[in-house]
């Protein structure tokens, strides 16, 4: 009636398919996640080393400006530390 070792071999070989299939279904997602990893560092690569020089930029503009007036740094500086300590006795 049923021919089991025929229906075994045919269930031997679908998972045999379903097995490749799933081993390539995992490598295409692993080769595409780590292109959009790879994608996303060079986005944030490029987005550091934009920062790093507009701080290198302010860090020069702003040693230039207390260099130009030292005593107006200082006393700004002064103020500063008092505003932020009665700030910080009043919590």
């Amino acid at each position: 009636m049923f021919d089991t070792g025929r229906m075994s071999d045919e269930l031997k070989a679908l998972k045999i398919d379903v097995t490749r299939l799933l081993s390539t279904a995992g490598e295409e997602i692993f080769e595409t996640s780590k292109d959009r990893t790879e994608a996303l560092t060079d986005q944030i690569k490029a987005a550091l080393a934009e920062l790093g020089e507009t701080v290198s930029e302010d860090q020069e503009q702003l040693h230039d400006l207390i260099t130009e007036r030292p005593v107006a740094s200082l006393a700004s500086a002064f103020a500063l530390g008092v505003v932020v300590g009665f700030m910080l006795r009043r919590h």
